[in-house]
C-alpha cells in the first residue's frame, strides 16, 4: 500500500517560497499521477498542480501557474512543488495524492481533477501580509 507523507511547509511572508515535497513509501511512486491540492478553512478542495507518472505532462490551477512547478525524482520517489511568488490566499493546508489512473483534458494532457487511489495527510502552509 502506497504511504504519501508531506513535507516542507511552513510560515512564509508573502513574495516568499516554499517547496514542497511529497514522499512515497511501500511502493514505486512513478506508477501513478501525481496531485497537489489544497484546502483553506471554510473552503472547498481545490487543485494547484499534477504530473502524470512518466513527468511528460503537467498541469496547474490557473490561479498558481507561472507561480508554481510541480516535478518528479523518480530515484528518491518523491513529487515536489515548488512555489514562489507567494500570496496570502494561497495560505492552506496542501495534500498530495497518487491515483493510477489519470484523466485527461486532451489527449497527452494530464487533468487535476481526478479521483485518487491514495492520499497524504497534509502540510499546513500559510503566507503572511
Amino acid at each position: 500500500q502506497l504511504q504519501l507523507v508531506e513535507s516542507g511547509g511552513g510560515l512564509v511572508q508573502s513574495g516568499g517560497s516554499l517547496r514542497l515535497s511529497c514522499t512515497a513509501s511501500g511502493g514505486t511512486l512513478a506508477y501513478y499521477g501525481v496531485y497537489w491540492f489544497r484546502q483553506a478553512p471554510m473552503k472547498e478542495r481545490e487543485p494547484v498542480a499534477c504530473i502524470s507518472s512518466s513527468a511528460g505532462s503537467s498541469n496547474y490551477a490557473d490561479s498558481v501557474k507561472g507561480r508554481f512547478s510541480i516535478s518528479r525524482d523518480f530515484v528518491k520517489n518523491t513529487v515536489s512543488l515548488q512555489m514562489n511568488t507567494l500570496k496570502p490566499e494561497d495560505t492552506a493546508v496542501y495534500y498530495c495524492a497518487a491515483a493510477s489512473f489519470e484523466a485527461t483534458t486532451a489527449p497527452g494532457s494530464i487533468s487535476c481533477t481526478n479521483d485518487y487511489d491514495f492520499q497524504g495527510q497534509g502540510t499546513q502552509v500559510t503566507v503572511s501580509s
